[in-house]
């Protein structure tokens, strides 16, 4: 297992965070983990894209899961059966947002490792087509050290988390029953809209200011994505 999380994850992460030093020898650290970023998010796009997808036909089809929920809520098995029929109908797997979850979850703990103890090189782990800078600038902009711990850009990692998960869940209906299920998916809703925005805060902040901005510009990144694959979705 770990092979394969150094193979797929920690090693091409770190060698071509050394190699954009290599290449742009202008840029401070703030600049080349914006770029490692976009180009995280470009390869896994069409993964996010689908799950974009998922979530506007999710929310299109909530009136009728409404619908099947009210009549079959007596029959758990005809509900369940109604519920899949209805989602091939539709074209719907309510299950490819996971994927882009799971993939970015070993992306950020190695991006966690090479932070930790970022700026040092480790010239064991580069390829032999990579060699150390020269230097490493880690002030963002000539403003930031973003080795060190930041408020701002924790805060800012934040609040782009909230309004990632507010554009993400636009035009779900939330269920009304009184059910165990209907109130868990609403506590779960809530608690994914509240309290994980402050969870970002917090990792961010007690890590460095490098993962903060990663997830900052993560979440751009996805806020920008959704917007022009709905505007996309409404003009076809």
């Amino acid at each position: 297992m770990s092979f394969l999380y150094h193979t797929l994850f920690f090693d091409p992460l770190y060698n071509v965070l050394i190699l954009l030093f290599k290449v742009l020898p202008w840029a401070d650290a703030g600049v080349i983990i914006i770029l490692l970023t976009i180009l995280v998010r470009l390869i896994i796009y069409p993964l996010s894209r689908k799950a974009v997808l998922t979530q506007v036909k999710m929310a299109e089809i909530g009136p009728d899961l409404a619908r099947i929920k009210e009549k079959y809520k007596d029959r758990a098995e005809e509900q369940a059966k109604m519920t899949l029929a209805l989602y091939r109908e539709k074209g719907v797997n309510p299950f490819s947002g996971i994927l882009v979850i799971i993939i970015q979850i070993p992306i950020i703990f190695a991006l966690y490792q090479i932070f930790l103890h970022f700026p040092e090189v480790n010239s064991s782990l580069l390829y032999s087509f990579v060699t150390t800078p020269d230097h490493i600038n880690t002030v963002f902009l000539g403003v930031l050290d973003i080795t060190a711990k930041s408020v701002a850009l924790a805060l800012l990692a934040a609040v782009s988390t909230f309004f990632q998960f507010q554009l993400s869940m636009k035009g779900q209906t939330q269920p009304k029953g009184n059910s165990f299920g209907d109130n868990l998916t609403r506590s779960m809703q809530t608690q994914m809209k509240y309290f994980f925005p402050v969870i970002v805060f917090f990792i961010s902040y007690s890590i460095s200011g490098a993962i903060a901005l990663y997830w900052l510009t993560t979440n751009l990144f996805s806020i920008i994505q959704e917007l022009v694959v709905r505007r996309k979705i409404k003009t076809t």
